[in-house]
C-alpha cells in the first residue's frame, strides 16, 4: 500500500508501465536498426571508412551521458527548431526525442557488438568454402554468416532491455515522460517506501524475465546448444 496515494502499488505501477514500455520499445527497435546496419557494414570492411566510423561513434556512445544527448536534443529540436514538443507522454509524437536519447546510448554497444561478431564469422573457413562454392556474398552473409553471429548480437540485445529500464528513469525525468521512472523519482523524493520497492522489484522481475528468454532463444537459435542437450539427456 502506497504511502502516498494510499492505493495498491501494483495498481499504481500498471497504470504507469504502458509509457515506459512503448518508450523502451521504440528506443530498442532504434538501437537495433542502427546498430545492426552499422556494425554490418563496418563488419564488411573491416579497415574501409565505415568501421573507422563506427569506432568513433560507439566511443562517443559510451563517453557521452544520456541526460546530455537529451538536453542537447531538447535545445536542438524543440527550441530552436521547434519540431517537436518539448515533453510530455499523452501523443506518440513525445516519444520520438525520449527514444531517440535512450536508444542512442544503447545503439554505441550493440553496433560494436555487431562488427565483431560479424566480422569473427566473415573470417570462418565455412566462408571461404562457400565462396569456392560459387555462391553470392548476400546469400552467405543471409544463410550462414549471420545465422552463426546472432548468439552474442540476441544476448546484448537481452542484457540492454534491462538497461534501458534503468535508463528510462534518467530519460523520463528529463522529458517528463509520465512512465514507472517518474514514478520512482517522485516516490523517493516522498519516501514512499512501499512504492519504491515495487518498483524496483518489477523492474529486476523484468530484467529476469528477458534474459530467461533469452537463453530459451539460444536452444531455437543454435542447433549445436539443442544437440548438446539432447546427448546429455
Amino acid at each position: 500500500q502506497s504511502f502516498f496515494f494510499n492505493r495498491p502499488v501494483t495498481e499504481l505501477i500498471a497504470q504507469r508501465i504502458w509509457p515506459t514500455i512503448i518508450l523502451v520499445i521504440v528506443a530498442q527497435l532504434l538501437s537495433i536498426l542502427i546498430g545492426v546496419t552499422l556494425g554490418v557494414l563496418a563488419a564488411r570492411k573491416p579497415n574501409g571508412v565505415m568501421s573507422a566510423f563506427v569506432s568513433v561513434f560507439a566511443t562517443i556512445g559510451y563517453a557521452v551521458p544520456v541526460f546530455w544527448t537529451g538536453i542537447m536534443l531538447i535545445i536542438l529540436f524543440a527550441i530552436r527548431l521547434k519540431w517537436l514538443t518539448l515533453s510530455g507522454s499523452e501523443d506518440l509524437v513525445h516519444v520520438i526525442l525520449p527514444a531517440i536519447t535512450l536508444g542512442t546510448a544503447m545503439c554505441a554497444a550493440l553496433t560494436r557488438i555487431v562488427r565483431t561478431s560479424v566480422g569473427m564469422e566473415m573470417n570462418r573457413p565455412y566462408v571461404l568454402f562457400a565462396r569456392a562454392r560459387g555462391l553470392g556474398e548476400f546469400h552467405i552473409f543471409c544463410r550462414h554468416v549471420l545465422k552463426n553471429a546472432l548468439i552474442p548480437i540476441v544476448t546484448t540485445i537481452g542484457l540492454q532491455f534491462g538497461a534501458l529500464l534503468t535508463g528510462a528513469i534518467i530519460t523520463e525525468t528529463i522529458f517528463s515522460w509520465q512512465g514507472i521512472g517518474v514514478l520512482l523519482i517522485k516516490s523517493i523524493n516522498r519516501r514512499d517506501y512501499p512504492m519504491v520497492q515495487g518498483v524496483i522489484v518489477f523492474i529486476t522481475f523484468t530484467y529476469l524475465i528477458v534474459n530467461f528468454l533469452v537463453d530459451v532463444s539460444y536452444f531455437f537459435l543454435d542447433p549445436r546448444i539443442k544437440n548438446e542437450i539432447g546427448s546429455g539427456a
